[in-house]
């Protein structure tokens, strides 16, 4: 049977959702579509979760730098009941997806989509015909290609282990790696990172980056650099991790975790029968989400490969091809201004110019940087690693760009994001200028702003 759609989605995620949402929104007729639980990545295998884990990591660790100010005793990590907390937060997400569908006209489909047409997908032994397509099927773990690399245990499956293993070893030095090797470290578990290069969480600052490494290290947690993975194998006592250049070091784990990074998820859509063109990144788009070869398909979320993978970002994706679809192409994707943070703990935070990156351009600044462990907002729950930077420009004191490891460095960022956005200086944010509720950590914006600790 054939069905006749305005817009057929693909992915049941932040992006496939929103998009689907609004167009129906608009008295356009909607399909969707998810051969995996609907819900997509963020609510079931990605923020969502990994932030509730954190949550723990976060009390044990408070409860350590506490320790003998105030505070006996040693938290601990019940990880089945953790797991069963989860399950509170990600359980529901699927059902409530379902009626949401249900009730607001959205035809969900269960299955596997592939195009059989530029305008034309099958699901399920069904026909769907869409005036437009959207892919935002989200990603998938990055190929690696070593032998034992099916050993590995990806990001998703992490999230619901039922029991923690001893000895983990977590491939890659990004974002999955850091968050949850310091859930694991503070569950009770041995971590070790390998990184490939001499450098990890490359997007963010090198000088802040090296500070939290020395508190990954103070937590247990063994970052190792210059390690590229060069096999896996089963042993008797576990895994077997050989690294280095020609596999010189050897590592004991009880679970190697794929932490690599991610890339979009489109095989098995059967593109070319859809005569969507793709290169080693993934499908070619334009500037306004839309396929350089089939006008028809839009790409949004982590499946774009222009993009980054980034729940708000998906979110200004689905805006932004929304728009598109429907009042043709007059939006254009604009990722000038990200924040992003690592939530380990202490959380690393940024948003605007790095330093390398106001080099690069010729931009001339002023920095303002400093230790903030022995503000109070750090001094009262015993953080030892807290620092800040801040670019601001010569001529004016506009704020260019924030870095930020500490607590509530999440939040921190988002006030410098929306500084940034509206073009403030740093006389803007002091406290002659603007109140604060006090005290928080967010006053202590006054401080950076004025240079403090430089």
């Amino acid at each position: 049977m054939e069905w006749e759609y305005d817009v057929v989605v693909i992915g049941t995620g932040t992006a496939g959702t929103d998009i689907a949402a609004h167009c129906r929104k608009a008295g356009k007729s909607v399909a969707i579509a998810d051969y995996r639980r609907f819900g997509g990545t963020c609510a079931l295998w990605g923020c969502i979760p990994k932030k509730v884990l954190g949550a723990a990591a976060e009390v044990v660790a408070r409860a350590g730098d506490l320790h003998g100010k105030g505070i006996v005793g040693k938290a601990a990590i019940d990880w089945p009941a953790l797991m069963a907390f989860e399950h509170t937060f990600t359980d529901p997400v699927p059902g409530s997806k379902e009626e949401y569908f249900r009730k607001t006209g959205i035809d969900a489909y269960h299955g596997r989509a592939r195009f059989t047409g530029e305008q034309t997908v099958e699901v399920g032994g069904e026909t769907l015909r869409g005036m437009h397509i959207v892919v935002a099927t989200g990603a998938k773990p990055r190929p690696v290609h070593v032998p034992g690399a099916d050993l590995m245990t990806t990001s998703s499956e992490f999230l619901y282990l039922q029991n923690l293993p001893k000895r983990i070893v977590f491939i890659g030095g990004g974002y999955i790696s850091f968050e949850f090797a310091h859930v694991a470290a503070r569950a009770g578990a041995e971590a070790t990172i390998l990184q490939r290069s001499g450098r990890v969480l490359k997007q963010f600052d090198p000088d802040l980056v090296d500070r939290l490494i020395t508190a990954s290290d103070e937590a247990g947690i063994a970052v190792r650099l210059n390690m590229p993975l060069k096999s896996i194998e089963q042993t008797d006592g576990g895994l077997l991790v050989r690294a280095g250049d020609a596999g010189e070091h050897t590592f004991e784990a009880d679970m190697v975790v794929h932490g690599v990074g991610r890339v979009p998820e489109t095989e098995g859509l059967d593109l070319a029968k859809g005569g969507i063109e793709t290169d080693r990144k993934g499908i070619v788009v334009n500037e306004y989400l839309q396929s350089v070869s089939n006008s028809a398909v839009y790409v949004a979320g982590d499946a774009n490969p222009t993009g980054i993978q980034l729940t708000p970002v998906a979110t200004i994706d689905a805006h932004t091809v929304v728009d598109n679809i429907l009042n043709g192409n007059t939006r254009k994707a604009d990722y000038s201004l990200v924040p992003s943070a690592v939530f380990t703990v202490p959380a690393l935070a940024a948003v605007g110019l790095s330093e390398e990156a106001a080099k690069k351009k010729g931009v001339e600044y002023d920095l303002h940087s400093g230790d903030m462990s022995s503000w109070y907002a750090s001094r009262r729950i015993g953080l030892a690693h807290a620092v800040y930077k801040l670019l601001l420009e010569k001529e004016t004191g506009r704020i260019l760009g924030a870095h930020v490891l500490g607590d509530n460095a999440g939040e921190i960022i988002n006030l410098f994001s929306l500084a940034i956005r509206q073009n403030l200086t740093a006389d803007d944010l002091t406290y002659d200028t603007m109140l604060y509720a006090y005290p928080t950590s967010t006053y202590e914006i006054t401080y950076m702003v004025k240079g403090k600790g430089s």
